[in-house]
């Protein structure tokens, strides 16, 4: 028997796209109430997602994650369990057929902005950016940013609603949201570690 043929390094393989399946497995009851909606200080936040045609995504999954009003970052425990009463920290909602999505929050105190995680099919990896409802001086993000860019972070009050604002999500081309970079330095804190 001859011996065997050492085969050539494989590249590796490209990261899996995101399926439609997570719309219909990671949603939950009152994913989109941080706040209930009758809360007095609550507020709307809805928006669309669309892609690089201009279409609305239908089957997208956002996750907002902010401060509460007193700046603190501790969410509720059991944040996939809501009470009705208590403010979470912490959103995911699915869009529907037409990209549309809402969540009920409160104004963040401490940081000026929601955090926002996108989840959509066709992308490779989950895409981070925030949104800010209101215009803080000298956010250090916003104020590296070219107007125009700048603009796409901000979510505009809806005129003759109360407390209501729109946020899309423009995935690409013109007008597209700016898309922050995620290093994720835990595993390399782990591995640090392990070297001590």
């Amino acid at each position: 028997m001859p011996p065997p043929v050492p085969h050539p390094a494989l590249p590796p393989t490209p990261s899996q796209t995101v399926g439609p399946y997570y719309g219909t497995a990671l949603p939950f009851p009152g994913g989109g109430d941080l706040v209930p909606p009758a809360h007095p200080g609550a507020l709307t936040l809805h928006g669309h997602v669309y892609d690089g045609e201009g279409a609305p995504v239908p089957d997208a999954l956002l996750e907002f994650w902010q401060a509460a009003p007193d700046g603190s970052l501790a969410g509720a425990p059991g944040s996939l369990r809501r009470d009705g009463e208590s403010f979470t920290g912490f959103a995911r909602v699915p869009t529907c057929r037409d990209g549309h999505y809402a969540l009920h929050t409160l104004l963040p105190g401490g940081a000026p902005y929601l955090a926002l995680c996108v989840l959509a099919r066709g992308l490779d990896h989950h895409l981070f950016t925030r949104v800010y409802v209101t215009d803080p001086p000298g956010d250090p993000l916003l104020a590296a940013l070219p107007p125009e860019r700048r603009a796409t972070l901000r979510a505009r009050a809806e005129p003759g609603q109360r407390n209501t604002y729109r946020f899309d999500v423009k995935l690409q081309g013109e007008g597209e949201t700016v898309f922050l970079d995620w290093q994720d330095n835990r595993q390399d804190n782990r591995q640090d570690r392990d070297h001590t």
